[in-house]
């Protein structure tokens, strides 16, 4: 199931769909390039994208041949097959485009490329890095200490999967979907939709307590990992399922206590409000005892 939507880049329309199952954004190639070159109307984008991956094939290109294609809304109100390209590939055909517009994203590219081989030879720097960017998107300082914990535990678990027989990408998806829905009663595709997210991280989304607990059940699914030993796929389902329901009884011993759900549809932008409210708050009354 793929969702249409219009993206707006400079005011001016680009076609896109998003696949649910793949949790990726495909653009329509034709709108990107219309956009990037300054084409009158898609007519003439259409005839320059033809042309360009003419160009790119016979520099051995495999993008072209790779691009999908996908019913999009067209100006008459019907359907048409368009190529569409995900962000990856998208980025690699702005970058086979001349156009001013284009430079940004090729700037951007070239320095993410110069941040990752940095982060190769001292990986420190991707911490600090990451520190930053949430300081700026205005996470608090307990978030982030809460938030770089969690990583850590995810990176004992994902190894420790690795070492019992998991296979990394689809395996490690299902593992983290059975831990997710024993301490929370939900997939994580069943709790990004509660938030309202899309390609968004959900752990970047989720508050302090959230986070405490998603990384209880990590954690402890790690030590069961360590001590039951299992092997396989199926073996470590029923150890996930374990590791997740210890924090599962933690969160409802919580919500007894407290009488409110620990999880919460909030998502990032609403919590970092909640936040900042707060601290404008605090600010006031000082300001008002002076």
């Amino acid at each position: 199931m793929k969702e249409d939507k219009l993206q707006l880049f400079e005011d001016q329309s680009i076609r896109t769909a998003w696949d649910e199952e793949n949790e990726e954004w495909y653009f329509s190639v034709v709108d990107v390039v219309r956009v990037l070159t300054n084409q009158p109307d898609t007519r003439h984008a259409a005839k320059y994208w033809s042309v360009l991956k003419t160009r790119m094939k016979k520099e051995g290109s495999q993008l072209p041949t790779l691009c999908s294609q996908l019913r999009m809304l067209s100006a008459d109100g019907k359907r048409y097959k368009t190529d569409v390209a995900d962000t990856a590939g998208l980025l690699r055909i702005i970058q086979s485009i001349p156009s001013p517009k284009a430079e940004p994203f090729k700037m951007w590219l070239a320095q993410v490329g110069k941040e990752r081989i940095e982060e190769t030879i001292d990986p420190e720097l991707s911490i600090d890095r990451a520190l930053g960017t949430y300081a700026r998107l205005g996470y608090s300082p307990e978030w982030i200490n809460q938030r770089i914990r969690t990583i850590q535990a995810r990176k004992e678990l994902t190894d420790a999967w690795k070492e019992h027989g998991v296979e990394e990408g689809r395996e490690y998806a299902i593992l983290t979907d059975e831990v997710t829905r024993a301490w929370s009663g939900m997939s994580t595709r069943q709790y990004k939709r509660l938030k309202g997210l899309k390609k968004q991280n959900l752990r970047d989304n989720m508050s302090t307590l959230e986070l405490a607990l998603n990384m209880l059940a990590e954690a402890t699914t790690t030590e069961l990992t360590k001590t039951e030993n299992p092997q396989g796929l199926a073996e470590n389902i029923v150890v996930a399922q374990a590791g997740g329901e210890v924090a599962g009884d933690a969160r409802r011993s919580i919500e007894a206590r407290t009488g409110r759900p620990v999880i919460t549809s909030e998502n990032a932008a609403q919590l970092n409000a909640v936040v900042t409210n707060l601290i404008e708050g605090v600010a006031e009354d000082e300001d008002g005892k002076r």
